[in-house]
């Protein structure tokens, strides 16, 4: 199997590749902006290609062989609309994108405020749920993960999984749960297709806000 990691060098994806790497035998094509600067990983099973996600031949050429794509930031809706046309185009199904929480305001509780008030009305708000809409509209057999509030924690990869439609509750999920849920998923150990789900740490649903806030 290859994975091609668009974003490769943003944290989550950086643990991902990591866990890839010393757990399967996956290979990788590690897609980034000044990727061969930022990246260090070095392995015979990775590929390192610098390239902007704007660049629609690029993203093609690395497509080649590809078996499925994670996406580590889909605030840029006009990225996402290009990825898209470039896997369609490629003939790769298989896409995992991550998103934020709120994009369906279904966000529920005391935390809901807090959340609201911080990127409610943001203009990045926005895009991701255009770019959200871009997806789910696509032929791709897509999981979206709509991620709460992000931080590190080593060794702490606990994630729960809300569906869209139902509230999202959970106010914090460390990065290496996020990373650890992507390789389950690109791994099968669990498996969704066609699915928006809502990414959290278990015990904290009734969080009012982030603990390190």
């Amino acid at each position: 199997m290859i994975i091609l990691i668009l974003g490769a060098a943003g944290q989550i994806a950086v643990k991902l590749t990591d866990l890839l790497l010393e757990e399967t035998d996956i290979n990788l094509v590690l897609y980034a902006r000044h990727g061969e600067q930022r990246i260090t990983r070095q392995d015979h099973r990775v590929n390192v290609i610098s390239g902007d996600f704007l660049e629609k031949e690029k993203l093609i050429l690395a497509m080649k062989d590809i078996d499925a794509v994670y996406l580590n930031d889909m605030g840029n809706t006009e990225a996402v609309k290009i990825i898209v046309e470039a896997m369609q185009e490629v003939g790769i199904k298989r896409f995992i994108g991550a998103s934020i929480l709120g994009i369906y305001d279904e966000v529920v509780g005391k935390f809901s405020e807090w959340n609201h008030a911080m990127i409610g009305t943001s203009p990045r708000m926005q895009a991701q749920k255009d770019s959200a809409k871009v997806v789910e509209e696509s032929n791709l057999d897509y999981i979206l993960l709509r991620l709460t509030w992000l931080y590190n924690q080593p060794k702490n990869e606990a994630y729960a999984l809300s569906l869209k439609g139902t509230p999202f509750k959970g106010a914090q999920v460390t990065r290496e749960a996020v990373a650890r849920l992507i390789a389950d998923l690109l791994t099968g150990k669990i498996s969704y297709d066609k699915e928006s789900l809502g990414v959290y740490e278990p015990g904290t649903e009734l969080f009012p806000k982030p603990t390190f806030y």
